[in-house]
């Protein structure tokens, strides 16, 4: 197949391994972002997620701008913000100011769904939620005016408007992406003109299909007068396959402890990975066979012939890269080895373009 190397961005949920603490998780992925930085890769997300012992990226915004005092040039956002967990006035002011700290640089991805599960939901945001998942819709598009230099405008019954703005002087916007594993994202991302993503990394179910209803029916807008879209996928490139496969380990165990039900614990090293081999049944092990097949695992030669050939065939010119390499126990807790490994790999071996 004649392809050309897309462009590489990371994204990032900021996993938690066994013994580790919070604090040396975020530290690992600060140094793991400072390195994207250096190595050239487009952009960097974080995700939100809430109340998994796995993922400490709760807290996008958060973390950008930590990552923002590291970095230099890298594009830095979120994968995604949760919007129905958010007020859209404090998800915009929130992303205006990183704006400010980082201009030209903040991507803004809003996603439909909670991240978590009702409870939290309904802690996070203290009201119903099925109201804010059917004004979803309404909210992306307040947010984009929330967070232009012109604002938005209330209008009261009464008569009369009423000014809004998420910071007071824009010079710049963060770039507004939507996000989602559902015909429902790709059709509303192309009805209000907007860039899209494709949870590929979640669920490899109906990509084809998203991005054609996404791309056949976009609308223009006057900031995107063409669709845009990239790809995601869960990425581990290591030396040899063996230790590729090795690193796939923990996070293959993890996808079954989801899909079965199962307590969720902190991420395991790959040597309690093996230790456990014999936890799950044929219905935990068909899950991470699925899981499996629609990740990149290998050498960086074969991973990065796989990627080319993965954008290819979809028409894009980027991929964000999940690094999901698990770590085996001997290595230091605040890093992140097999995570930076498939970064420094991939980027040795293809062109990362700005």
């Amino acid at each position: 197949m004649n392809t050309v190397t897309p462009a590489l961005s990371v994204l990032d949920l900021v996993p938690v391994r066994s013994g580790q603490s919070s604090a040396q998780a975020v530290a690992a992925s600060l140094a793991l972002v400072a390195r994207a930085d250096e190595l050239g890769f487009r952009r960097y997300w974080f995700a939100e997620h809430h109340n998994m012992p796995a993922v400490a990226s709760t807290t996008p915004p958060v973390l950008a701008a930590a990552a923002a005092a590291r970095t230099s040039r890298i594009r830095l956002g979120s994968g995604g913000v949760m919007l129905p967990n958010h007020s859209p006035l404090v998800v915009a002011e929130q992303f205006a100011a990183l704006e400010a700290l980082a201009p030209g640089r903040i991507d803004l991805g809003l996603g439909r769904a909670p991240g978590s599960d009702p409870v939290i939901t309904q802690l996070l945001r203290q009201s119903g939620t099925t109201s804010d998942v059917e004004r979803f819709p309404d909210h992306v598009r307040d947010i984009v005016s929330l967070v232009s230099p012109e604002g938005a405008s209330v209008r009261f019954t009464s008569g009369g408007t009423y000014d809004v703005r998420a910071t007071p002087a824009a010079e710049g916007v963060p770039e507004v992406w939507l996000l989602g594993s559902s015909d429902y994202s790709a059709q509303l991302a192309a009805a209000v003109g907007l860039p899209y993503v494709f949870a590929n990394h979640f669920s490899g179910q109906g990509l084809e299909r998203a991005l054609d209803l996404y791309r056949s029916g976009y609308q223009p807008s006057e900031a995107h007068p063409e669709p845009r879209t990239f790809l995601t996928a869960n990425v581990i490139a290591a030396p040899t396959e063996r230790e590729a496969e090795e690193r796939a380990l923990p996070n293959l165990r993890m996808t079954a402890r989801l899909r079965t039900g199962r307590p969720l614990v902190p991420l395991e090293t790959v040597e309690q990975s093996r230790a456990g081999a014999a936890e799950f049944d044929g219905l935990g092990e068909s899950f991470m066979d699925s899981a499996r097949a629609n990740w990149f695992v290998g050498t960086p030669e074969a991973v990065s012939t796989q990627l080319r050939d993965f954008a290819a065939a979809h028409a894009v010119d980027e991929i964000m890269i999940s690094p999901i390499a698990g770590a085996y126990e001997h290595e230091p807790m605040d890093a992140a080895a097999g995570r930076l490994q498939t970064l420094e790999l991939l980027a040795a071996g293809a062109r990362v373009s700005a």
